[in-house]
């Protein structure tokens, strides 16, 4: 028989199965930081809009002087502004605006109506835009998808041809797992299905620097497709191949009264001769 000294204890031995739940405790306290972290990092599908990457990757640098060129003020919006003060940014100059209808084929934007109505009844002249994921679906079944849910046109002079919003992917791979090959292809599908439902060629909104990365610079839709640049600085900046001009230009997301602002490349008949065709 063990004899103990005084004042000495003898120390139990470990239960197994308190060892292997103190073990998997610890484990999970280790991998949950890391599992928040991640999920504040990766927004919910949906939550995408016009620009949302163009800060995080191109930054910001300065914004556009008063030049002789006329051009013309425009904002677009999302589900993020929520019901938008429209009477206010008509009254601020504001002349034209974009409002998020779709993204893939799984969103909608439950704010579209009072956002697209509401800036035709005030007056301006108004469109709409779709949020692409090439990585989801084909391009011709979110052009459908978008023509069905908001993104239609009308020959009524103040509505914009849609626009497809091709930029950086908010949920992972910045191309969407695509070679510059396949994102051209999926572009191609998209465009010609929404002429076809349309009759119009749709507006391409996207930052030189991810459709130089994306696209490998492809320059084959200048022809028809107009562009819409993103850039927040004090001009638009290098142009993706193709295109001479810009028809419009987002130079910023900390605008007055709704953040994202534009600059149509042009006065105000021009943005009129966009909406008729």
């Amino acid at each position: 028989m063990t004899v103990l000294r005084p004042g000495s204890t003898r120390s139990p031995r470990p239960r197994p199965l308190a060892v292997l739940v103190t073990a998997l405790l610890a484990t999970v306290s280790l991998a949950l930081p890391l599992t928040s972290a991640h999920a504040a990092a990766t927004p919910g599908r949906g939550s995408a809009y016009l620009g949302m990457g163009v800060l995080a990757h191109d930054g910001r640098d300065g914004t556009p002087t008063t030049g002789d060129v006329t051009q013309t003020e425009g904002v677009d919006v999302s589900a993020y502004q929520g019901n938008v003060a429209w009477s206010t940014l008509w009254g601020s100059g504001v002349r034209w605006a974009y409002t998020k209808a779709t993204e893939g084929t799984y969103y909608t934007n439950p704010y579209f109506a009072q956002q697209y109505n509401g800036s035709y009844n005030v007056g301006m002249i108004r469109g709409s835009y779709h949020f692409a994921t090439p990585d989801t679906t084909s391009g011709a079944t979110q052009a459908n998808y978008f023509v069905d849910h908001g993104g239609g046109w009308s020959k009524d002079g103040k509505t914009l041809p849609g626009t497809l919003d091709i930029e950086w992917n908010p949920y992972g791979a910045a191309c969407y797992g695509k070679t510059a090959g396949q994102m051209v292809s999926w572009i191609t599908d998209f465009i010609n299905t929404y002429k076809a439902r349309t009759s119009r060629y749709p507006v391409i909104y996207t930052a030189t620097s991810w459709w130089s990365q994306c696209t490998g610079d492809y320059g084959g839709f200048a022809v028809n497709n107009p562009l819409w640049i993103a850039r927040y600085a004090s001009d638009p900046g290098t142009l993706p191949a193709g295109w001479s001009f810009q028809t419009m230009w987002q130079y910023t997301s900390s605008g007055p009264t709704v953040g994202d602002h534009d600059k149509f490349n042009g006065a105000l008949d021009r943005v009129q001769a966009l909406a008729n065709g």
